[in-house]
C-alpha cells in the first residue's frame, strides 16, 4: 500500500531539517534572599544547570507545516533559536537545508526567517514600507521582484493602507500582519514562527490562519509554528511535536493524538427543556447539564450501541458528536508529564 499522508511522504525525502541529540544548557546563578545573604553572594555564589533542550531528535520534510507544542519553559523557543542560529548548543548536531544554524553562513540566512509574536523587527518609529526597503537591501532583492512580492503579501493581508503608517500607531493584530509580510519579503525556503498570533483578536486570527495557509501552500515552505493556541494548529498543521521538560514526549500527525491519547468522544444534546438528572445519569455516562443542553462523555467503543437509546427519549431536539478538544488533550498530556516527573523525583 502506497503512503498517501503528506508529512510522511516530505520526511521520507532528505529532510530540509535534522536534529539529532541537540541539546542547550544553561547556567542559572540562584540570587539568595536578605541583605546579608546577598553580600555574602558577592563572594561566593551559587548556582545550578537548567537544561532547555535536552536531546532532541527531529526530522521535518520540505513542505511540512509541523507545530510545536509544550508548556512555558519547555523549551520550544529555544529549540526555534537554535534552528535559526541565534544560540548555539552545548551538544548536538543540527542542520537547516544543509547548513549548521551557528555557522551563520550567508546562505543560509537568505534562505529562512523567524517571526517572533513577542519581539519586532520592523523599526518603531518609522512606516513599514521604510523597513521593508531595508530589508530589500540586506537581502539583496532584486527591485523589480522586490516591489511585486511587498505588493503580493500587503494585498492578500490587506494592510496596504498601514504600510505609510508609524509602525507605533498600529494595533497589534496590524503590527503581526506588517512582521509577516517583512519576513517573507525575501521568500525564505523555511520560517519559523514563535507565537504570531499571541495577544490577536480572532478576526486577525483567522486572517493570519488564511494568510499562512496559502502563502505556505503557494510557496512550498518548511514552517515550524510554537504556539498555545489549539485554534492555531487545528487551522493549519497536520504534524504535531509535543515538547516537555526539553525532550520531545510525541512526535505524529494531528488525528493520531487524538486517536492515541483519548477513549472517548463528546457528544451533546439539546432539549427542549432541561431534563431530568436521574434519566440522564441511569445511562451511566459522566454528564455536565447545563440548562437544556447536556454533554455526555461516551466510551468510543460504545457510541453506536448508546446512541439509539439516548436518541430515542422524548425531547431530544438536537446532537452532536465531536472529539475531545485538542486543547483537553494536550493540556491531559501536560499534567500526566508532570506527575510522572513529580514521582521520579519522589524517587530519588
Amino acid at each position: 500500500m502506497h503512503n498517501t499522508d503528506p508529512a510522511a511522504v516530505a520526511r521520507a525525502s532528505e529532510p530540509v531539517i535534522r536534529v539529532e541529540g541537540l541539546a542547550k544548557e544553561y547556567r542559572v546563578y540562584d540570587k539568595p534572599e536578605g541583605l546579608a545573604a546577598s553580600i555574602r553572594g558577592l563572594f561566593r555564589r551559587t548556582s545550578r544547570v537548567v537544561e532547555a533542550v535536552k536531546g532532541v531528535n527531529l526530522e521535518v520534510g520540505q513542505g511540512e507545516f509541523v507545530a510545536l507544542l509544550g508548556p512555558n519553559g519547555a523549551g520550544k523557543t529555544t529549540l526555534l533559536k537554535l534552528l535559526s542560529g541565534i544560540v548555539t548548543p552545548t551538544r548536538g548536531t543540527a542542520t537547516v537545508l544543509g547548513h549548521v544554524p551557528w555557522e551563520r553562513a550567508d546562505d543560509f540566512r537568505r534562505r529562512f526567517a523567524l517571526v517572533m509574536g513577542q519581539r519586532n523587527q520592523l523599526w518603531w518609529d518609522l512606516p513599514a514600507a521604510e523597513s521593508f526597503r531595508l530589508h530589500q537591501e540586506i537581502y539583496r532583492i532584486d527591485p523589480v521582484r522586490f516591489e511585486k512580492t511587498r505588493d503580493d503579501l500587503v494585498d492578500m493581508l490587506g494592510v496596504r493602507r498601514l504600510i505609510l503608517q508609524p509602525v507605533r500607531e498600529l494595533s497589534l493584530g496590524e503590527r503581526m500582519k506588517l512582521e509577516l509580510v517583512a519576513a517573507l519579503l525575501h521568500e525564505p525556503e523555511v520560517l519559523f514562527l514563535d507565537e504570531p498570533t499571541i495577544g490577536l483578536d480572532v478576526v486577525a486570527q483567522h486572517t493570519i490562519h488564511e494568510f499562512l495557509r496559502d502563502v505556505q501552500r503557494r510557496r512550498r515552505m518548511t514552517v515550524i509554528l510554537t504556539t498555545h493556541y489549539m485554534k492555531d494548529v487545528a487551522a493549519l498543521c497536520e504534524r504535531v511535536v509535543v515538547i516537555t521538560r526539553g525532550d520531545v514526549l510525541y512526535d505524529g500527525s494531528l488525528a493520531e493524538i487524538v486517536d492515541r491519547f483519548t477513549t472517548h468522544k463528546i457528544v451533546t444534546l439539546d432539549f427542549d427543556e432541561t431534563p431530568d438528572r436521574g434519566w440522564i445519569e441511569r445511562f451511566g455516562f459522566p454528564c455536565e447539564i447545563r440548562g437544556p443542553q447536556v454533554v455526555l462523555r461516551i466510551d468510543r467503543s460504545r457510541i453506536a450501541d448508546a446512541l439509539p437509546g439516548i436518541l430515542g427519549s422524548a425531547g431530544v431536539r438536537d446532537v452532536s458528536v465531536e472529539d475531545v478538544p485538542l486543547e483537553e488533550i494536550v493540556a491531559e498530556l501536560f499534567r500526566a508529564d508532570a506527575r510522572d516527573a513529580a514521582a521520579a523525583g519522589a524517587a530519588t
